[in-house]
């Protein structure tokens, strides 16, 4: 970013490649510089305001920031009727806060001049760093080691800046044209440009924000910094979120899921797709998309995801203004039809019930309704309802025990004016929220919808004063409400914990995977059938007698040992998908039986020139009984460990009924898993076939999480099939296939 105004020296005092960086400090430490800053330099102030320096500094002038400003420029005595200073050492005192907006190449000399003035913080808005690549990358690097070294905190580089409406502070060090209202929304942007957009929106909306900041490359401040200062702060209630990466999944797990039990934290996360997702060589990586692992982190977490910044919003206005809803049946009010059927569909699809009234609401309404409303949930009022109908029926239905939140749709007909059908609701919702806490209830949340522009912005304008959200239409007030029941609904589960099993045999374990590692080439290895038979004994996973043959008669051989029936699999280090190439023979009731699937199995890949892939078959006792389910891990290079569970068997990518999580499991985390696919009706004895044993399948889930948390050189795995039998009868894995790489 140039600056007319602004010309430095080469940077002359920069530390090299080897330098050596500190541990970056934890839990929010040094944001308050940041934030609530009792001295601000502006390095690169210009008296042109059409450029980034000269906006920034007009800004903090112009919303009146309640600490000293000073600006720094070599070429300018006087900035905006402000004494400049020409360096940063000319500085009269050492500042809170520098802000950086000089050219990138210029950017770590001035900071080395902010450490050596003793700047507590900074925020570098230049670009030019990591997001070019090459030499950015190193100035990047240069630079963190600077604020290291002299314990500065650093936002950006490459970002718009940061505010705080908090009356004390008033500072906007952003060079946006919009100041929004002060709130209880913090709100964090990985992208300047998008920051622009939400200021101006939130404004636009009249959120309230109590901070504002756009992180930039997050070389230093990162978002979960920025969740534990908003933790301990008392003036933010809602954390917003726009992400386009995780710096440290499994820290964010950890403090997102402390924060938002009273704080709720929701996310837009960019990048649901990618252009081509790797080629995974197990069941479990097949299945993992590019956005699998960030779904799985953010339910985990509590994090309210939405698709869309619009929804962010919509879902922000609704816990900005009311309750937490308390569980997920909900009330519609309207005078219009058509309304009510949209919300009710809506609703319906998000999980959201539309539940009966009681007798008593409904005789209520009645009361004083038409003959012609209708009380019935949702309950038409009809065109010709009034505003006190409106008031007298928001206060009934809010009593309703049958329901848990209430969403009131209006049209503007010609005999009403939306004034005061708006000032009706506000009060109905008052008296509704006297009635609750009189009975020592919590009051339940009203949304509501105006939809036509009659009149209607000075409608919003009573339900805005009267904290009550309102929406365009009546979808995104359903879509914003089952986004706040799910929140609800996590708030309500206890903390899971991770058990740790101690029968296993790590040693074993260890053997096994230290002898593969041996043989590894830079793509891994595959373990055998006797090493993944070894390694799952080692961690107590129960599988069923088997033996491995390299020849037709060594297989006869094998299921003679075993007992008839038996089933006959190819081996194989590179097929994954035995069943695709006709290398699982079932059922096997003889020794003839056996000798023609050897060969019918050698056949089909010769026939297909991959006969050389074929190390042998194994043998293994037939068990008929159970339900075939998976379950899997592969390793994300970003978050670690993700967990699969889901229905089993050859079908398993066709039918995609998985369920994922991101490592280490709880016990509230494998419940969840399987009780969370579409299938799990099946484990409870669907339509008369036995249930399955549920404790036993979970427990598997938390050992194996247990195994590849304490193995990273496990890099996929598959249980597929691992046959869930009936209760008290545990799992069998049927087939395995581990893969290892060097970490």
């Amino acid at each position: 970013m140039n600056d007319p105004d602004l010309t430095l020296s080469h940077p002359s005092s920069v530390p090299t490649a080897h330098d050596d960086v500190a541990p970056k400090p934890e839990g929010g430490a040094g944001l308050e510089a940041i934030f609530r800053p009792r001295s601000i330099a502006v390095i690169g102030a210009s008296r042109d305001r059409t450029t980034v320096g000269g906006a920034l500094f007009h800004n903090l002038l112009k919303h009146d920031f309640q600490g000293a400003v000073y600006p720094v420029n070599p070429k300018s005595p006087v900035v905006q009727s402000v004494k400049a200073y020409p360096t940063v050492a000319d500085l009269p005192e050492a500042v809170d806060l520098a802000l950086i907006v000089v050219p990138g190449a210029f950017v770590n000399a001035t900071l080395e001049e902010c450490g050596r003035k003793g700047v507590r913080a900074a925020v570098v808005i230049s670009a030019g760093f990591k997001e070019i690549g090459g030499e950015g990358v190193e100035r990047e690097r240069q630079m963190v080691a600077i604020a290291r070294r002299y314990g500065m905190r650093v936002v950006g580089p490459n970002c718009l800046g940061v505010l705080n409406t908090e009356a004390g502070v008033s500072m906007d060090a952003t060079f946006a044209p919009p100041f929004p209202p002060p709130g209880p929304v913090a709100f964090s942007s990985q992208s300047g440009a998008l920051g622009l957009a939400i200021i101006e929106y939130a404004t636009t909306l009249n959120v309230g924000l109590s901070h504002f900041i756009s992180v930039g490359n997050k070389a230093d401040v990162s978002g979960n910094d920025l969740l534990e200062f908003w933790e301990r702060d008392p003036g933010t209630r809602i954390i917003l979120l726009y992400l386009e990466s995780f710096g440290n999944p499994r820290r964010f797990l950890e403090i997102a899921r402390r924060v938002g039990r009273t704080k709720p934290i929701l996310a837009v996360k960019s990048g649901r797709t990618s252009a081509g997702i790797r080629a995974a060589s197990s069941h479990t990586g097949s299945l993992a998309g590019a956005d699998t692992a960030v779904t799985a982190l953010c339910a985990q977490a509590g994090v309210i995801r939405t698709d869309t910044l619009e929804e962010l919003f919509d879902v922000a206005i609704l816990l900005a203004n009311q309750p937490v809803p308390r569980g997920h049946r909900v009330g519609i009010l309207t005078n219009a039809g058509g309304p009510a059927i949209m919300a009710s569909d809506a609703c319906e699809t998000r999980g959201i019930e539309v539940s009966s009234l009681t007798d008593e609401t409904r005789a209520a309404l009645q009361a004083f309704l038409p003959a012609e409303a209708s009380t019935r949930n949702p309950v038409d009022m009809i065109a010709s309802a009034t505003p006190e109908s409106f008031e007298k029926a928001v206060r009934i239905m809010a009593s309703d025990p049958n329901i848990d939140s209430l969403i009131a749709l209006y049209v503007s007909p010609v005999v009403t004016n939306p004034l005061e059908v708006a000032q009706g609701i506000v009060r109905g919702h008052e008296a509704a929220k006297a009635d609750q806490r009189a009975k020592g209830l919590e009051p339940k949340p009203l949304l509501t919808c105006f939809l036509g522009s009659h009149g209607v912005p000075e409608g919003l304008k009573s339900l805005q004063a009267g904290h009550i959200p309102s929406y365009t239409f009546p979808e995104a007030a359903a879509i914003a409400l089952a986004r706040a029941v799910k929140y609800g609904r996590w708030l309500q589960e206890p903390d899971g914990r991770a058990p740790v099993f101690d029968d296993v045999d790590r040693a074993a374990a260890r053997a096994v995977l230290d002898g593969a590692l041996a043989r590894a080439d830079e793509k891994g290895a595959w373990l055998t059938p006797d090493e993944v038979d070894k390694l799952l004994a080692a961690w107590r996973i129960p599988t069923p007698a088997v033996e491995f043959a390299e020849t037709a008669d060594a297989a006869v051989a094998a299921a003679g040992r075993l007992g008839f029936p038996v089933a006959v699999k190819l081996a194989s280090d590179t097929i994954t998908h035995k069943s695709d190439v006709g290398g699982v023979r079932l059922d096997l009731r003889n020794a003839r039986e056996v000798h023609e699937a050897f060969v019918a199995i050698e056949t089909r890949l010769a026939g297909i020139g991959k006969r050389a892939e074929m190390a042998g078959v194994t043998v293994q006792q037939m068990i008929r009984e159970g339900l075939e389910t998976i379950v899997g891990m592969t390793r994300d290079p970003s978050f670690g460990p993700l967990m699969l569970f889901g229905l089993g068997g050859v079908q398993v990518e066709l039918l995609k009924d998985v369920f994922f999580r991101v490592h280490p499991l709880t016990d509230l985390d494998a419940s969840a898993m399987v009780h969370g696919i579409r299938g799990a009706k099946l484990l409870d004895g669907y339509r008369g076939a036995p249930p399955g044993d549920v404790p036993k399948l979970e427990e598997a889930l938390l050992r194996i999480s247990q195994l590849v948390g304490e193995f990273p050189a496990i890099a996929e795995m598959d249980l597929n099939p691992l046959k869930v039998l009936p209760p008290g009868r545990g799992c069998v894995a049927l087939d395995a296939r581990v893969l290892v790489k060097r970490v």
